[in-house]
């Protein structure tokens, strides 16, 4: 296969007409050129130049190949500017996977930043309810960076953005609403909105309660953090969400548990040096987790409760 190197002397003896001068403007040896000049030859099987005794000739054949070699030369070119600008971290795709409730609360804000400075770098955003879901994904190249709760394992890279904290949700009319907080122990016995076990949710509430040693009395199951917390606010008992899912602004009671509950939220990647991902990991955490108001009587629906 012909070199990018051999086609650039070819090219440059059509223009420049002579050895001397190609391969002044190439910075090489006359021997050197001559040199790639002689392998494209073999490689073509037929000569591109002819020698003559005050100069060369470049023949029909090395003009042929000079018109195709300016189009692949200048393909090599745009190859590297945009391996430099990708490795600079102006273009190029970055491809997210998220747990469905922080793209609002957290992604949006830099997402727009990101569009509105690096217009030319590609954005993919895939929402996911199963941290370990997300893994298999990033282990599969299916994505270049995780955003959410911590999987049950992973040996690619880890950095922690923050800490979240699990509420209580529940219905306006509900006893547990004229408290400023509720206790993890009085879970037990109350209707509680649980998760299907494909959720990271789901799975995360069974070692909790287990860990606390409650038996929960499930009146159903959702895929939704969102929907578990627009059920509860609705009187069908009560859930435990992250903050994460109460940007909707559900029409619920959100109390504090008592002790409190927090989970922390990943970056991982399999790419900790590439420059996209190393750029918006750094710029979700100087925008850290924003909070939301989980004061006593606040009401997600009726007031401002999320705080940036």
């Amino acid at each position: 296969m012909a070199t990018l190197r051999a086609l650039e002397c070819l090219v440059a003896l059509v223009d420049e007409g002579s050895v001397t001068k190609a391969a002044g403007v190439l910075h090489m040896s006359q021997p050197a050129l001559s040199h790639q000049i002689a392998a494209l030859e073999k490689e073509l099987g037929t000569p591109v130049v002819e020698r003559l005794s005050r100069g060369i000739r470049v023949t029909a054949a090395g003009r042929a190949v000079a018109e195709e070699a300016r189009v692949a030369l200048a393909a090599a070119s745009r190859a590297v500017q945009a391996g430099r600008r990708v490795g600079d971290g102006l273009g190029g795709r970055l491809r997210i996977a998220c747990a469905e409730t922080m793209t609002a609360w957290l992604l949006v804000p830099v997402l727009r930043r990101w569009r509105t400075r690096w217009p030319e770098v590609e954005l993919d955003l895939m929402e996911f309810t199963s941290a370990d879901r997300m893994i298999e994904h990033l282990m599969a190249d299916g994505t270049d960076l995780v955003v959410g709760p911590e999987p049950t394992s992973t040996s690619a890279h880890v950095e922690v953005l923050g800490r979240e904290e699990m509420v209580l949700v529940t219905s306006p009319g509900h006893s547990f609403a004229d408290r400023a907080s509720v206790a993890v122990e009085e879970l037990a016995g109350e209707p509680f909105v649980h998760y299907d076990p494909e959720n990271g949710m789901g799975v995360w509430i069974d070692q909790f309660v287990t860990a606390w040693h409650i038996d929960l009395t499930v009146v159903l199951r959702t895929r939704s953090p969102r929907t578990a917390a627009q059920l509860a606010g609705a009187g069908m008992g009560v859930t435990i969400v992250p903050v994460s899912a109460l940007a909707g602004r559900p029409s619920a009671v959100v109390r504090r548990l008592e002790p409190r509950v927090h989970r922390d939220v990943l970056a991982i990647t399999m790419v900790p040096s590439d420059a996209l991902v190393r750029r918006f990991t750094a710029d979700l955490r100087l925008r850290g987790l924003p909070r939301v108001n989980t004061e006593a009587r606040d009401r997600l629906g009726g007031g401002p409760a999320a705080e940036q």
